[in-house]
């Protein structure tokens, strides 16, 4: 019960931070963004807070800034979960957990495309 009171408060600041900041700082950013070829994984971003979810496993949050074509996302633990880090670095392949930069390929209404160290991934606006 105290998970899902721990999730459902994290859901509730998403929200309210989304909806005062009307995609803010996310610029073309903006929503939610499906990996190619992986229906269970996403990347969201509104104002300057990210979501990296996969249906499969969990949820980590995480602030973002997009200067020029680079992105910097810092993740976050509530509970330190070795679960939360695995989602990051296993899961999408972004590393390390907390200092993460990417390139930004490609960016337009619906198709975003990072890449780092000669890996890409692809994403779908969804």
């Amino acid at each position: 019960m105290e998970r899902f009171f721990k999730s459902f408060v994290l859901l509730l600041c998403i929200l309210l931070l989304s909806s005062c900041q009307e995609g803010g700082e996310a610029g073309d950013l903006f929503g939610q963004w499906r990996l190619v070829g992986h229906d269970t994984q996403y990347i969201s971003f509104s104002g300057s807070l990210t979501l990296l979810r996969s249906t499969d496993e969990a949820e980590v949050m995480g602030n973002f800034q997009h200067v020029g074509d680079s992105l910097f996302i810092q993740c976050y633990s509530i509970e330190a979960l070795p679960l939360d880090t695995a989602v990051v670095e296993v899961t999408f392949g972004f590393k390390p957990f907390n200092n993460i930069r990417l390139r930004v390929e490609d960016l337009n209404s619906d198709h975003l495309v990072l890449s780092k160290d000669g890996r890409i991934w692809s994403f779908y606006q969804y």
